[in-house]
């Protein structure tokens, strides 16, 4: 890469706000420099926790800022949730060290969103040069993988014309279909589909509970500290690890404002369950929720249904509601693919990866193929 220029940063300190978010956009809140800010100052993202900020500059031969994306070295594979522990034991199990590697990712979150951040005003050919840079910090750090996950199609098109292997994954998400309100969605259903939601829905809402959504500052630190409570909870039954700090919540609603929303529900005063949920340009994106006591379908309520209605309300075209979870398909959530690109420095490895993800993107376009046609729509509308 003759002229151009490529820097790490040990944090998002070395960028003032503008300078990465004019790279970064916008559309999508979670490659902010207030969201990846808060994750590092609030201490949920550190050499502590497995993730050393190695965050990514391209400076274009002219001296000026061409490029970012947020970087990570890392020691193992928990928060990524695109899952290559196997790739690490077999690797290992022929002698080579698979970490560090480089993670090209947002911590703790699978939302899809760019991760190759190019400035507006950048050379044309910025994109390609950066998947290039990418590999050359690969291999000149002696890491043996650098993995770019939760990509945009754009930039996994780019990763794989530079010779990344392309990986898929599934998601659900909800489109809006030009609704004004929730029952226009519900009338969009089958007649069997609709009446389940409308009885689920009656049902959370006869259970003695009151419900609130509540933006930016309207959040005070108690909502926080219920929040964060419930959040444990979430962790402990699924025998995960709390990655997020009570700190970062108090940060994320200082540095990111109006673009926070909590979706509270109480019993009398109390707190009983929330759904922390982040605002992008023209999508709702759910992220967190937790829960105390036993609640008839408070999760689909909170998480689900009030999502939609804020979208519907809000003028969004989509709500992305976290990974995993075929449920959602009859609550009018439908499969979408969402891409990741490696590149695995060992050869011969990289050609079994290959292999592998080969006929791995065949198994999830059938899968997803199959999954649509569960759709809850009516007919005209599949």
């Amino acid at each position: 890469m003759p002229d151009w220029s490529i820097k790490l940063h040990d944090g998002m300190q070395s960028f003032t706000p503008t300078e990465w978010d004019t790279c970064a956009g916008a559309d999508n809140p979670f490659v902010s420099h207030a969201f990846l800010s808060a994750l590092e100052e609030s201490r949920s993202v550190s050499a502590r926790t497995g993730w050393l900020a190695q965050h990514v500059s391209l400076h274009a031969p002219d001296g000026t800022l061409a490029a970012v994306c947020p970087a990570y070295l890392k020691g193992h594979s928990w928060g990524e949730y695109v899952f290559d522990q196997g790739w690490a034991r077999a690797f290992e199990a022929a002698g080579g060290s698979y970490y560090p590697k480089l993670q090209i990712a947002v911590p703790f979150t699978p939302a899809p969103g760019p991760r190759l951040l190019v400035h507006p005003n950048a050379p044309p050919e910025t994109a390609t040069v950066l998947a290039d840079a990418l590999r050359q910090i690969c291999g000149q750090l002696q890491l043996s993988s650098a993995h770019v996950t939760f990509c945009t199609t754009q930039n996994s098109t780019t990763l794989s014309q530079r010779g990344w292997l392309p990986r898929l994954g599934m998601q659900y998400h909800w489109h809006n279909n030009g609704y004004q309100t929730f029952d226009d969605f519900l009338a969009a259903l089958s007649s069997r589909k609709r009446k389940v939601l409308k009885r689920e829905r009656r049902d959370a809402n006869a259970a003695g509970l009151t419900f609130e959504t509540l933006r930016g500052a309207d959040i005070t630190p108690a909502d926080w500290d219920a929040f964060y409570q419930f959040y444990q909870n979430t962790i402990d039954r699924k025998w995960g690890s709390a990655y997020l700090t009570r700190s970062f919540f108090s940060l994320l609603s200082e540095k990111l404002g109006e673009r926070v929303v909590l979706m509270v529900a109480r019993h009398g005063p109390q707190p009983v369950a929330a759904a922390l949920n982040l605002v992008g340009t023209d999508t709702l994106y759910g992220r967190n929720w937790g829960c105390v006591g036993t609640w008839p379908f408070l999760h689909f309520e909170l998480c689900y249904y009030r999502a939609i209605e804020f979208a519907i309300a809000n003028g969004l075209k989509r709500v992305e509601a976290g990974a995993q979870g075929e449920h959602k398909i009859q609550r009018g959530y439908t499969p979408s693919l969402t891409h990741s690109a490696h590149w695995i420095e060992n050869p011969s490895f990289r050609a079994s990866v290959a292999a592998f993800l080969e006929q791995e993107r065949t198994a999830i376009q059938q899968e997803a193929q199959a999954l649509t046609a569960l759709s809850p729509y009516k007919q005209e509308l599949e």
